[in-house]
């Protein structure tokens, strides 16, 4: 019988499944399951015998365990990671092909394959920073800010609406953003110009389901580097204001591929995943991209 231990994060998304009935459904399914929630201290003392960690939450919760796998020694045992999709965006597990009904998910893990995950190391920041999703500057660290200082009862209490805030947000943002220099040295290449948005994208999309590299793989060993110029305003706002208003509409991001980044921009706020920062002077940033650092439980579609 394979063991799992399951990571909760009870505050997730819409909040569909108590720990209880959670534990209940992975062990219906054969499989023994222990329990911790991530809200409480000693979560990360995982058993060398679990067969692979089991992760009931949002990106935040899966960006967590990330970090507390990093920390364990080269000797350590390292665990694969199934996910159980319970926040928000949810852009990791959809990057992964991961979704349905929770029931479903756990049925297929019998039948299970394991999907190499890259990761982003970030060089010239305070701190030991890494990434799951992405790395930027510009608009989207800004939309973070305004997301943090609304009340929670103008964002909304469902899933939907705190996309649909989130996404009405960034549409007004763009109108009047200022768009700042920025210098990208891409595997020796330069691209530099005034912009709005540069992201280092290791999966398709970031927060609220904004897909910038719609052809990434978070395990071929590549980034692709998402940049909107000055001069794509009037393009980049109707695509927003098309996305807030729940419609498709392409739009061709200037996205290159690349292993290793160098990033130098006026911006003065830039964020890793759900990470907002500051600085006070404009940083030489490296990113270094850590080849197949974690795995995850996938199945086929």
């Amino acid at each position: 019988m394979k063991k799992v231990n399951l990571l909760h994060n009870p505050t997730a998304g819409d909040n569909d499944f108590t720990k209880k009935e959670l534990a209940k459904l992975i062990k219906e399914e054969g499989f023994e399951c222990s329990y911790a929630s991530v809200k409480e201290e000693g979560w990360d003392n995982f058993n060398d015998e679990t067969d692979f960690l089991v992760v009931a939450g949002g990106d935040g919760t899966v960006r967590r365990i990330a970090k507390a796998l990093m920390r364990r020694r080269v000797l350590d045992k390292q665990f694969p990671v199934a996910l159980l999709p319970h926040g928000t965006a949810n852009n990791i597990a959809a990057a992964l092909g991961i979704g349905g009904e929770v029931r479903d998910i756990v049925k297929k893990w019998h039948h299970h394959h394991l999907k190499p995950f890259d990761i982003g190391k970030i060089r010239g920041a305070e701190g030991d920073l890494f990434f799951l999703e992405g790395f930027g500057y510009g608009i989207f660290p800004r939309l973070m800010k305004v997301m943090d200082k609304m009340r929670e009862e103008d964002i909304g209490t469902t899933v939907e609406e705190k996309l649909k805030t989130a996404r009405i947000k960034l549409a007004d943002l763009a109108g009047d953003f200022e768009a700042r220099p920025c210098r990208i040295v891409a595997d020796g290449k330069e691209y530099s110009d005034n912009y709005l948005m540069v992201e280092i994208m290791n999966i398709r999309s970031i927060g609220p389901n904004l897909v910038l590299a719609p052809h990434a793989d978070p395990g071929d060993g590549w980034f692709n580097v998402a940049m909107v110029a000055e001069s794509q305003r009037p393009r980049f706002e109707s695509y927003l204001q098309a996305l807030a208003n729940g419609e498709k509409h392409e739009f061709d991001f200037t996205a290159i591929q690349a292993r290793n980044i160098t990033i130098t921009c006026e911006f003065k706020e830039f964020h890793a995943d759900d990470e907002r920062m500051k600085s006070e002077e404009p940083l030489e940033i490296n990113v270094e991209l850590l080849e197949s650092k974690m795995q995850f439980v996938v199945t086929d579609k």
